[in-house]
């Protein structure tokens, strides 16, 4: 029996290594944003990002039968704090219009210790720090860009 493989890809390479500390206060994705922008980065992985929260919001995926692929995002869900933040990743990409689009994941906990995660989004507090290890890409525009087979914005990684 034959498997179906549908892959895209592209060969790039690492660049620059950007180390940093994101601030109380700060909203984690748009200090991660700033960062990139800060040192010129396009294109990138979040290798690591640990630290901890004032309040998690994130959204992961549900069933449902009518969309496309037989899942939707969630409404946001918000964790008040404070928030243990054990670790995420993700990719530094661009827009058709040349803004950042970051697709983050990572997990958590609340002041109970229940464990949670998902996709992470604006709304996410630093509280003390965030620890964070940015790798560049270079010689390939990563883009996320709406995909017609899934109804969703897609990783889309081209030359």
């Amino acid at each position: 029996m034959s498997k179906t493989m549908r892959i895209q890809s592209v060969v790039g390479s690492l660049g620059r290594t950007i180390i940093a500390r994101l601030l109380p206060g700060t909203d984690m994705l748009e200090g991660i944003e700033e960062t990139c922008r800060q040192h010129g980065v396009k294109n990138g992985v979040i290798l690591c990002a640990i630290g901890s929260l004032s309040q998690a919001t994130f959204t992961y995926p549900i069933s449902d039968a009518s969309a496309k692929v037989g899942i939707v995002y969630c409404d946001p869900i918000v964790v008040p704090g404070p928030v243990e933040f054990y670790g995420g990743q993700g990719i530094i990409c661009q827009s058709e219009q040349d803004e950042y689009l970051i697709h983050f994941h990572a997990s958590a906990s609340d002041e109970s210790a229940k464990v949670f995660g998902g996709h992470f989004l604006v709304g996410n507090t630093i509280l003390a720090t965030l620890d964070l290890i940015i790798s560049e890409v270079q010689d390939v525009k990563m883009l996320r860009l709406f995909d017609e087979e899934t109804g969703f914005v897609q990783f889309s990684p081209e030359r």
